[in-house]
Order: structure tokens, then sequence, then C-alpha cells
């Protein structure tokens, strides 16, 4: 009978504490422990570094203020594909639903493949069987969240929490132990880099900062979820991005308070190598735990938020309609196997496929940002009658200028990364044929 009664509806069991460590783990992941030293080799400037982490925090506030506007006026679930339909119709709808699904399909494959390389450091014999490995995660996270959302949601405050914890930890340790190290290294550092131009430094810095940002939103997926999303939204979010930013700031900074600069800007793993420096090389395996632990994390929610968008979208006939069915447990029973499949044949082509569809994916969710943005203007003229529980502040100057440096930035990534970007310009290029080809099918279905 429950699962009758369930069938094709997502279940109110999520609250705020689910809110919170949705947003911190669907946002922390590698980024923040390997772009360090990408950054660092981009700009050569400790306060242009930080300066461009305080501009993307400020950004990801802002558009957290916008993302709780929609969530809580529209309160259903995959958060910026439901916002753009409703604001500018299907065609919309169907392009940013689309991005959102296949960036996150890019990126649970990447995610999957990079856990599998932290295993094998602390498993040598396993390298041969990486692919397998990261085949066998998705695998295995699909069958567990198979389970239902209640257990899915408590795995997820869990992870978020010891990562949380993990990260201050690291922050703590390096201010407190690091002095010492400091004043060594920068006797012994004597290699220097060559870096681009300020302009050009800047612009890949941004990319990279964008890229570890992007997450701060995914508690909107879940609104249709939420026991009480009038209540609970606004506290979730603006906690979740509140910790993010802290955890992002101090880690920043006590990076470059232990590591000189030049050696930072060498450094593929900047906060493994700050543990190092303090506690020798027998720490390394500490760190390679604590990353598998974060990318599982962020593994945990992106299989989890991503299916509600092909769900939402299945719902309103703009994707197959069998992607509509729900489990007892309140699982998406097709859209989220299908999304874990999707990342399984991405790892078996490869994973450079993987790396570079996960460049692409950002590029697409800038654009799902831009859609949602312009969704808060919109839906304030198309329905001012709807009810919002939350407004954003400073409407509409506020949307208007995320618009604006969303904008910018997309004209940036494609100037300077024109490979990756021209993929995302085809996409869009054929997306209307293939819009109407899913409404002509689901019209035949």
């Amino acid at each position: 009978m429950a699962s009758e009664k369930n069938k094709g509806e997502l279940l109110k069991l999520l609250g705020v504490g689910f809110g919170i460590a949705v947003t911190i783990g669907g946002t922390i992941g590698t980024g923040i422990l390997r772009k360090p030293g990408i950054i660092a080799s981009n700009l050569g400037d400790p306060a242009i570094i930080m300066l461009v982490w305080v501009l993307v925090s400020i950004y990801a506030f802002l558009g957290v203020l916008c993302a709780i506007e929609l969530g809580v006026s529209v309160p259903k679930a995959g958060a910026w594909y439901v916002y753009a339909r409703r604001a500018f119709g299907d065609y919309v709808g169907f392009v940013t639903g689309i991005t959102s699904w296949l960036g996150t399909v890019a990126a649970l494959g990447f995610g999957a493949y990079t856990m599998s390389e932290f295993v094998a450091l602390l498993l040598p014999e396993a390298d041969p069987y990486i692919r397998y490995m990261a085949i066998g995660i998705l695998i295995l996270l699909m069958g567990f969240h198979w389970l239902g959302t209640k257990s899915a949601g408590r795995s997820q405050e869990i992870v978020s929490f010891l990562k949380a914890i993990g990260l201050f930890a690291f922050v703590i340790v390096c201010f407190v132990y690091g002095g010492d190290v400091k004043s060594q290294s920068l006797l012994e550092t004597t290699k220097k880099v060559a870096r681009p131009s300020l302009i050009t430094g800047i612009i890949i810095s941004l990319q990279s900062v964008f890229y570890t940002f992007d997450g701060w939103h995914t508690a909107a997926y879940f609104s249709e979820e939420n026991t009480d999303p009038a209540k609970n939204l606004p506290k979730s979010m603006i906690s979740g991005v509140l910790v993010i930013i802290a955890i992002y700031l101090l880690v920043n900074l006590a990076i470059l308070y232990i590591m000189p600069l030049d050696m930072l800007a060498t450094s593929k793993l900047a906060a493994a190598d700050a543990v190092k420096m303090i506690f020798g090389e027998g720490s390394a395996k500490i760190v390679t735990i604590f990353l598998t632990l974060s990318i599982f994390g962020i593994l945990n929610a992106q299989i989890m938020f991503s299916p509600r968008v092909i769900y939402s979208m299945s719902r309103d006939g703009l994707f197959f309609k069998q992607a509509q069915q729900v489990n007892s447990g309140g699982t998406p029973s097709v859209a989220m196997p299908l999304t874990g499949i999707c990342s399984i044949l991405l790892i078996l082509s490869g994973k450079d496929t993987c790396e570079k569809l996960s460049d692409i994916a950002v590029f697409f969710f800038v654009m799902c940002y831009i859609a949602g943005f312009a969704s808060v203007i919109m839906l304030r003229k198309k329905e001012p009658n709807l009810p919002r529980p939350y407004k954003v502040i400073g409407y509409p100057f506020i949307p208007v200028v995320l618009i604006i440096i969303s904008l910018a930035f997309l004209i940036g990534a494609v100037y300077k990364d024109l490979d990756s970007s021209r993929y995302a310009l085809i996409f869009l290029i054929f997306s209307y044929p293939l819009f109407l080809l899913t409404k002509y099918l689901n019209e035949r279905a």
C-alpha cells in the first residue's frame, strides 16, 4: 500500500539540518584542496588571491538570497529548471534542466574516478582497477540511495559534519603549528614560477573558484521534500553558505600562512602539502583519507539531487515519462539509476572525457545561475501575486548585478577557454531540435 500511495510523489521528510548538510556536502569537495595551488600560479599575490575568493563568496551569498525567494515561492523539486520553466516557458526550462543534469552527471563520473585514485594511493595494489572501483562506488551509492530519502539524508548530515570539522581542524593546526615550518620553508624556497598576465590569471582563477563554490544552491533541489520550506529553506541555505564561506576563506588564509607563494604555486594538493610540512611524510595517509571522505560527501549529494531535475522534467512532459516514478522510500526509482548509469558510461569512456566534461560543466552551471537570477525578475513581473514568504533584499539591483557578473564570466570563459566552451555552445545550437523531439516522443507515448 505504501508503494502505491507514494508512487510518483516525493516524501516530505527533510528539515533544516539536512538543508545545511546538503549545502555543505554538495559544495565542498576536492576543489578547496586542489585549486589553491592553481590559483597561486596564476595570480602570484596573496592579496589578489584572497580578493578573488572574497568576491566569489559575495556572489554565492547574494545568489543564495535569490535562490531562497525562488525556492519558497515555487517549492518544487529541480531548482533552476523549475524556476526557468515557470518564468520563461518550456524551452528555456528544458535547456536549463538538461544542462544542469548533464553537468552533474559529468561531475559525478569525474568525482567517482578521482575518489578511486585516492583509494589507490592508500592501497597501491588496487591501482590497476581504478576504473572498476569508480564504477563500484557509483553502484554502491545507487544501492544505498534506493533505500530512501531518510537514510540518504541522514548519511549526508554525518558526512558533511565530519568534513566541516576536518577542515576547521586543518585551519587550527596550520595556525598553531605552522609558524616554525613557514620560517624554515621560506629559506629553502628559491623556485620561481612563470605566471600569465593579471587579467588572464584572474579569469582562470575565477573559473577555479566558481567550480569550487558550485553547489551553494543545492538545498533548493529538495524544497518539495522539506517539511516547511518557507521556514526551513532560508535558515538552511544562509547557514550553509556562511559555513562554506568561512571554511574557504580560513583554509586559504591557513595555506597562505604556512606555504611560501612559489611553493604553493607548484602544489597539486596544497592542503596535503601543508600538513606534510608540519607533520612529515607520514601524515600523507591521513590527508588522503580525508580527501576520500570529502569526495564521497559530494558524490552522495550529487546522486541525490541530480535525479530530482529529470524527475521534475518528466512530470512536466519534458523528459521520458518513466523518470517520474518514485519508490516507497521517496527515491526517484528511474531517474536516480539513470543518472548513475550515465556517469558510469562516462567513466568507461575514460578519465580524460570525464575531466573535459567537468570543465564544460562549469559553463553549464553558470548558465543555470543566469536563468535563476533572471527568473526572480521575470516572476516578479509575470506573477506579482505569487506568495513570496521571503523576498531577496535589494531587488532588482542584486539579481541584475548577479546576471551581469555571470555573463561577464561566461564571455571571459569563452574567450580564454574556447576549447571547452565551444562544446557548450554547440549543445545550445542543437538544443531546440532536441526539445521538439522530446515533446513529440512524449506526446506519442
